[in-house]
């Protein structure tokens, strides 16, 4: 009978052990997830800040990735005329091609692709921005970043992140 009751509970303890498991390689993954809509969202904002900083009259209007994972990479020039990557309502339209984005008047793009490094993983994002004049002073600016298509299948569900600000204004 001993036996028996051990069989059970080892089998039990098995069991759950496994459910477990699944769990936590399921929070892992979102855990991963989150990291990249993060990293996103605070590249919309580095981005949008800059274009803000320009259309005041101040700022660099450049940004530099981390292509080569010690704080170095690639400076991105940012455009800030009116005009950049279409829209879809109030979003950026990632169903464009990045070359069908036509430059500034002073040839800066409306895009980049932004690389990230975490640990020595690289990471590349899709960035674009588009900006609307409302009226003489007064200015929408809509960025959006998503991960590009060398991400692992576990976070290719990672929508675009968004944001819109007005600049400016009487």
């Amino acid at each position: 009978m001993t036996l028996i009751e051990l069989a059970i509970a080892g089998f039990v303890l098995v069991f759950g052990m496994l459910s477990l498991m699944g769990v936590m390689i399921t929070a892992v993954g979102n855990n991963g997830r989150s990291k990249i809509d993060s990293s996103a969202t605070m590249l919309n904002q580095a981005v949008l800040e800059q274009i803000s900083a320009k259309l005041a009259g101040g700022g660099p209007g450049s940004i530099t990735d981390n292509l080569n994972c010690n704080g170095t990479g690639t400076t991105h020039q940012i455009a800030d005329d009116v005009g950049g990557a279409s829209l879809n309502g109030s979003t950026i339209n990632f169903n464009q091609p990045q070359g069908a984005i036509a430059p500034s008047g002073t040839g800066a793009l409306f895009y980049m692709s932004y690389v990230d490094c975490n640990n020595n993983v690289k990471t590349t994002y899709d960035v674009r921005w588009n900006i609307q004049l409302l009226n003489g002073s007064t200015y929408v600016v809509t960025v959006g970043a998503k991960p590009m298509n060398n991400l692992p299948t576990r976070f290719s569900f990672s929508i675009p992140v968004n944001m819109r600000a007005y600049v400016g204004g009487n």
